[in-house]
């Protein structure tokens, strides 16, 4: 079951930071950007951004990109990852995903459209649901044995949610899902011959 969507939950969280700690950032990865208007009374439009490396071909990182499995797996607190349709030529889904992350933050329910350009690019945007706006992409480029991932995220939530508690999840969640990923997508690999 392909689901691109399912696995920025953490990255969407650091969309809600104004400013990324280097502490935020797995070995190897690009420096996070972040920005944001107003205040904590006062969460707007956010964009951010993340990269990194990772010793594994692209079709081996687009497989658990697109994986809702793998999210479950992989993403605290997605409860539900499923495909509502999918194109007949496979270039787009539209996925239903129910995040659950903790008692202090709402559960969120929302659909998006994931746009697929195998290998190298997958386009989440939001089709309906609790979050007011969300634009993410993930490029996968060739770099001879090596895939360089980058995301990007352009994001306005449809509540209110205190800086502080974003930069808790984000020092957390984002550095552990991109090196799980990194670190799945090179166990997969054999050995190099």
């Amino acid at each position: 079951m392909r689901c691109a969507s399912s696995l920025p939950f953490a990255l969407l969280l650091a969309g809600w930071l104004s400013t990324a700690s280097p502490a935020a950032q797995p070995s190897g990865a690009a420096p996070l950007a972040g920005a944001a208007q107003g205040d904590d009374t006062d969460v707007a439009f956010v964009q951010t951004s993340a990269t990194i490396r990772v010793h594994a071909r692209r079709e081996t990182v687009w497989a658990l990109l697109t994986s809702c499995a793998t999210a479950l797996e992989l993403v605290q607190g997605l409860k539900e990852c499923q495909v509502l349709d999918t194109a007949p030529d496979g270039s787009w889904q539209l996925v239903k995903q129910v995040i659950d992350y903790s008692w202090y933050v709402p559960k969120l329910t929302y659909v998006v459209r994931d746009t697929y350009d195998y290998p190298g690019r997958i386009l989440i945007q939001r089709d309906s649901g609790d979050l007011r706006t969300l634009r993410a992409t993930w490029y996968l480029e060739a770099d001879g044995e090596f895939t360089v991932l980058r995301y990007s995220l352009e994001i306005t939530p449809g509540f209110w949610v205190p800086r502080w508690l974003v930069r808790i999840a984000l020092k957390h969640d984002l550095p552990k899902i991109l090196r799980t990923l990194r670190t799945r997508a090179e166990s997969s690999v054999g050995p190099s011959k």
